[in-house]
Order: structure tokens, then C-alpha cells, then sequence
């Protein structure tokens, strides 16, 4: 992905989420592909497709079970 490609996605998901300090950034030897943070916190990886011509991204972020809040139980 390019600069600008990487910026357009930034302003999408800032604007989506409400979140200001949500940054895409470039990943170094992959072009597929960019890193996304929430302030310094990595969260995840938006993958580009244009399969047939047809361009989407896919945003995969895993969330780690000890990372969750703990729930009262009823």
C-alpha cells in the first residue's frame, strides 16, 4: 500500500471508530498490507485484496482472552 492509500484508511477508521489517535502505518517489505495502533498499542493488520479488480481490506485484530475485563458472574 501507498502513502496515500495507508492515509485514505487512516481517516476511514478514525472517522468510523471516533478514535483521533488510531494511526495506519506502512509496514517495511510489504506492500499487501499496513499496521494498525491505537496510540503506541498495536491492535492489528489491515490486509489489502483486489482480487478481479475489485479492491476491499480485511482488518484482523486478535484479542487475547487475559486481556478481557473480568464479568460479575449472576
Amino acid at each position: 500500500m501507498d502513502a496515500t492509500e495507508v492515509a485514505r484508511l487512516q481517516d476511514y477508521l478514525r472517522t468510523k471508530f471516533s478514535v483521533p489517535n488510531l494511526t495506519v502505518r506502512e509496514r517495511a517489505n510489504k506492500d499487501d498490507s499496513a499496521e494498525v495502533y491505537l496510540g503506541e498499542e498495536f491492535i492489528g493488520v489491515i490486509f489489502r485484496d483486489d482480487e478481479d479488480g475489485d479492491v476491499s481490506y480485511d482488518f484482523n485484530m486478535a484479542i487475547l482472552e487475559i486481556d478481557l475485563p473480568e464479568r460479575p458472574t449472576n
